[in-house]
């Protein structure tokens, strides 16, 4: 018989050695917030770390995207039939797909000003999954950790995400899925 998944705070699987992320937010209101890439079992093997830092925030930079981030990984929990999560002081543990959203609109914001952050939401839920899931590929690959805040696609988040206005929510652009590219295996023949 096989046990059911149980998940914690943000689709995070509960057992124990999952690949999730970890956001630290201290109880503190004035202490920065962590956001860590921890990689479970396959930490510490070949060469791998057991965590990484991703990026600390300032906490009114948090604060400006906590919602956000909150109510679209809640939508999508919701639909996947997940219980849906919240912020809370301490360390929150969220899917790592959801992780890699995350470090994405942190990265665009964590240099922000306060005028910035709300255009930087709205564009960034603009975005599909896998397009996000592509912009942490592309930045944890040469700006992946704290220091590199001014590096290459970290720099090029902010500029690309913060540059217009904030969209209100009901004219978000629909846009059809590719299920080529969601559906496609490596493996598969294609005829």
């Amino acid at each position: 018989m096989t046990e059911k998944v149980q998940f914690v705070d943000f689709g995070a699987p509960e057992q124990f050695g999952t690949h999730v992320f970890r956001v630290e937010i201290p109880s503190a209101r004035t202490a920065p917030v962590r956001i860590v890439e921890d990689y479970g079992y396959r930490g510490l093997e070949d060469g791998i770390p057991r965590d990484e830092e991703r990026v600390i925030l300032p906490r009114p930079v948090w604060s400006g995207i906590a919602e956000s981030a909150r109510h679209a990984f809640n939508d999508r929990l919701k639909a996947a039939r997940i219980p849906v999560g919240r912020w809370h002081a301490g360390i929150n543990l969220v899917e790592r797909l959801l992780g890699k959203e995350l470090c994405v609109l942190a990265w665009a914001a964590e240099t922000a000003n306060d005028e910035q952050i709300p255009v930087i939401c709205s564009k960034w839920a603009a975005l599909r999954p896998e397009e996000r899931w592509w912009l942490f590929a592309m930045t944890v690959a040469e700006a992946g950790l704290p220091e590199d805040t001014q590096g290459g696609w970290r720099r090029a988040l902010l500029h690309a995400l913060s540059d217009g206005e904030k969209r209100p929510a009901h004219r978000k652009r629909r846009r059809p899925v590719d299920t080529d590219l969601v559906n496609l295996s490596l493996f598969e023949t294609i005829t």
